[in-house]
């Protein structure tokens, strides 16, 4: 069940590399933390029960409710228009998406440690890289902050892998998670909000020192 999550997971990766609109990618994210959340209660089984429910609460909370509706509340907010705007054509954006997953599995094929899960290696990287490239091809802002969150889910997965070894790197994670996420979009956006009115990277050429 865990390897079908994972699957589904890798699948909104692809959908989010020919998405368009903004409200998109905010549904995306909200997808993809109800799945981490289905990873992590059916990973998270050796972990005693309040570090469990910790985990279980902070990722349907954080990253399925409110990070996905303070998003939505910041583009209403900001004016910000729906469109991603990106750099290259979906169809590009997608073939490189794809490419980055295949050499991911190619990649893992390197792989023989056992205790490594190899599908956990392949999502991870393919999500962070993933994250990497939202940032460089998009050209709002508002959509750099959704691929660093991509690249945070990414991280969280990989330590989904090692949780029931080491909890303690799960609760890290999160609270790096929590801190990141509230201080990019309740500071950074809304305070570039305020400035630049489209939230345009290309904008960021006029400020003065």
């Amino acid at each position: 069940m865990t390897n079908v999550l994972l699957i589904v997971f890798m699948i909104s990766l692809l959908y989010l590399s020919i998405a368009h609109q903004l409200l998109t990618y905010i549904k995306i994210l909200g997808s993809q933390g109800v799945i981490l959340f289905g990873i992590a209660l059916i990973e998270l089984n050796q972990i005693n029960a309040v570090n469990l429910a910790f985990v279980l609460l902070e990722t349907i909370a954080f990253k399925a409710i409110l990070i996905p509706s303070f998003l939505n509340y910041v583009m209403k907010k900001n004016n910000i228009t729906r469109d991603a705007e990106p750099f290259l054509p979906n169809f590009i954006s997608l073939i490189i998406i794809t490419s980055i997953i295949i050499g991911m599995f190619v990649l893992s094929s390197a792989i023989v440690d056992s205790k490594i899960s190899k599908i956990y290696f392949v999502v991870a990287l393919s999500t962070l890289f993933t994250g990497l490239y939202i940032i460089v091809t998009r050209k709002k802002i508002i959509t750099h902050v959704m691929g660093y969150l991509v690249i945070e889910n990414g991280v969280f997965i990989l330590s989904l892998a090692v949780g029931n070894e080491m909890p303690m790197l799960v609760n890290l994670g999160i609270l790096l998670d929590i801190f990141a996420s509230i201080f990019l979009l309740g500071l950074f956006v809304n305070k570039i909000g305020d400035i630049l009115k489209d939230v345009d990277v290309d904008q960021l050429k006029n400020l003065k020192d």
